[in-house]
């Protein structure tokens, strides 16, 4: 399942503009007319001397920088307790890094800059003495990894980061980030570029996702920044990387499981029960918290340390509250509940029927976000996909008899709504596969997966998941609802070969990626709707 949304980066701060141009004291535009031109190409000329990136400035940067340094590591062994002796020395290799940015105009030189054996010097810096000079080195790092640098120039990318990489890089990065303070204003800013540096790192290497928290305590710094209950634009961040670093690696997932992060997590979301995030950005951050409590509930152990933290009571408050996390509550709960069975017994156990219910009826918070017809769209997915969940998890007892009753009540309204949704999906895929015969038609060749998945992008899922839970209730054998059921089908010139179809297509494309028993198992469940209606 996708939790993220991916969104352009940000700059640490673009709230600078240039002043305005003043007009007083009688100045007249049209007088640069009447300035001599030779003299003002003279002034550009002198104003403009960069030298062409190549090799050998290349080369000139690099020995420059390199002397700069050795004066300086000299300058604080002869001096270590004479901070005047070597502060010259400390100026001109702050000097020497800033002319070192020039290089991120060329990254097809990278692999040469690699080869000149330079990349150790500069990550070395990130452990120097004076925090100012560290701080250098990580803007010089974010300015080279920057996306917008990179661009078109993989190869020489990959060259650049391995060398980072193996020079340790990760490990100075984050051990950096420790002696940082967010109270100086250059250093709150080095942990930004700390932190875009580091998701450079991962946007031209994916593995450095797991690399960075195999080698490092990234994970234990993150949580701990997202704990603290003021927000700023760090703390966004924080929550960004950290989702990163979940979105695709079980191995993190579990191994931030492990640190007690369930439950950090649920306390960062905790704070916006009862309240709205004040800025958009605050609300970028708390869809950011969710995401990596999607992803933290993925694998089996980290459903259980969030039923244990009473996760699911949390997100039942949060519905209730009726605040903009509302669809985020019901989408954390989609993931703890699937192919899990103590969450769902435990949500019926706290009387969340009634209030997933009223999601499944409609009866969704109004605001400008979700007055968007897609965000109730996803809505309408993520509580189908709930509901079922819950008769995947709850199979007897009087659990069962507490969900199926909700069908039965009120003249069988749930029944009503999951039809009427069941032939809006299924109007959905019909045109969506119509529209793929039409292209096959055009000569435009798709093969069946193609093809399947295009349907499932249309709503082909959640109408199968409808229909599945058709099955269920169904299965229970209770006249009024096989009675309701089958006039709502005659109503729209359906039959329960329809239904029938839609669950062979669903047996048929089960896969096996939980393993061969377990698609055996969800096939057999599947067979055995089809056999009783």
């Amino acid at each position: 399942m996708d939790v993220r949304n991916p969104a352009p980066k940000r700059k640490f701060d673009d709230s600078i503009s240039e002043p305005p141009v003043s007009r007083s004291n009688g100045f007249n535009p049209d007088a640069i007319t009447n300035v001599d031109l030779s003299l003002l190409e003279a002034i550009e000329k002198s104003q403009n001397t960069v030298e062409v990136l190549d090799l050998r400035t290349v080369k000139k940067l690099v020995l420059s920088f390199e002397r700069r340094l050795k004066e300086n590591i000299e300058a604080r062994l002869k001096y270590p307790n004479q901070p005047d002796r070597f502060a010259d020395s400390e100026i001109e290799l702050h000097e020497e890094l800033q002319k070192l940015k020039v290089l991120a105009g060329a990254p097809e030189l990278y692999p040469d800059l690699v080869n000149l054996n330079v990349v150790p010097s500069i990550v070395d810096l990130l452990n120097h003495d004076n925090t100012d000079i560290a701080i250098d080195v990580v803007q010089l790092l974010q300015d080279l990894t920057d996306e917008d640098v990179l661009d078109d120039n993989d190869d020489s990318a990959r060259v650049l980061v391995e060398a980072l990489i193996d020079n340790s890089a990760l490990e100075l990065l984050v051990q950096n980030l420790h002696r940082l303070s967010d109270y100086d204003p250059d250093e709150n800013a080095a942990v930004y570029n700390t932190l875009a540096t580091i998701e450079n790192l991962i946007e031209v290497k994916p593995a450095v996702a797991e690399l960075v928290c195999e080698r490092t305590k990234l994970l234990k710094w993150l949580l701990g920044k997202i704990k603290v209950r003021e927000f700023d634009s760090n703390k966004q961040y924080a929550s960004e990387i950290l989702a990163i670093l979940l979105q695709s690696s079980t191995v993190n997932q579990k191994k931030l499981g492990q640190m007690n992060g369930v439950d950090v997590v649920l306390q960062a979301v905790a704070m916006y029960k009862s309240r709205d995030p004040k800025s958009s950005d605050e609300e970028e951050m708390v869809e950011n918290l969710f995401d990596c409590l999607c992803c933290l509930l993925m694998p089996l152990e980290n459903k259980e340390r969030f039923v244990k933290a009473e996760g699911v009571e949390l997100m039942i408050i949060i519905m209730k509250q009726k605040k903009l996390a509302y669809g985020s509550a019901i989408r954390a709960l989609d993931f703890a509940m699937t192919k899990y069975p103590p969450a769902c017994e435990r949500f019926v156990d706290v009387l969340g029927l009634k209030t997933a219910f009223a999601a499944f009826m409609g009866k969704i918070p109004i605001s400008k976000k979700n007055k968007k017809e897609r965000y109730q769209e996803e809505l309408e997915e993520r509580i189908v996909s709930l509901i079922a969940s819950l008769f995947g998890g709850i199979l007897r007892g009087s659990r069962r008899e507490r969900l199926l009753s909700k069908f039965v009540e009120d003249e069988c309204e749930k029944i009503d709504r999951l039809m009427e949704l069941y032939i809006r999906y299924s109007d959905r895929v019909k045109a969506e596969t119509e529209r793929l015969n039409q292209l096959e038609l055009d000569d435009l060749e798709m093969d069946e997966d193609e093809k399947y998945n295009r349907k499932l992008e249309s709503g082909l899922y959640t109408l199968q998941l409808i229909a599945v839970i058709l099955g269920h209730l169904w299965c229970s054998e209770h006249p009024q609802m096989r009675g309701r059921i089958e006039l709502l089908l005659k109503q729209n010139k359906l039959s329960k070969k329809h239904v029938k179809d839609i669950l062979q297509e669903y047996h048929d494309n089960i896969g096996d990626l939980d393993g061969p028993e377990e698609k055996e198992r969800a096939q057999t469940k599947i067979q055995k709707f089809i056999m009783v209606l």
